[in-house]
């Protein structure tokens, strides 16, 4: 079986992804339909203005989301493929937690 390098590893490359609960929690939010900034600001409780920005931001540059002519931030194909995360995700907490 050939080594993987960190840089290769599937595992480090969605952990590298998704390295902090904002990212993740913002997918969870436009996975279930398409928001303004101001939505998002309000259903992410604590998470302040600049930090948002920066992750939308980021979010845009990895083909996560979009954001189209009205202001709407959504999902990509491949920021939608985070609910297969997601599911397992639930599927721990309910068996683990």
């Amino acid at each position: 079986m050939k080594s993987r390098t960190p840089s290769t590893c599937p595992i480090t490359k969605v952990a590298v992804l998704l390295s902090d609960s904002w990212t993740m929690l913002i997918l969870y939010q436009l996975n279930h339909g398409a928001k303004r900034f101001c939505e998002l600001e309000r259903a992410l409780e604590g998470i302040s203005t600049r930090t948002l920005t920066l992750k939308l931001t980021k979010l845009i540059e990895e083909k996560m989301i979009q954001k189209n002519t009205e202001g709407m931030y959504m999902t990509t194909p491949r920021g939608k493929g985070i609910k297969l995360i997601e599911n397992a995700m639930r599927r721990y907490e309910e068996k683990y937690l």
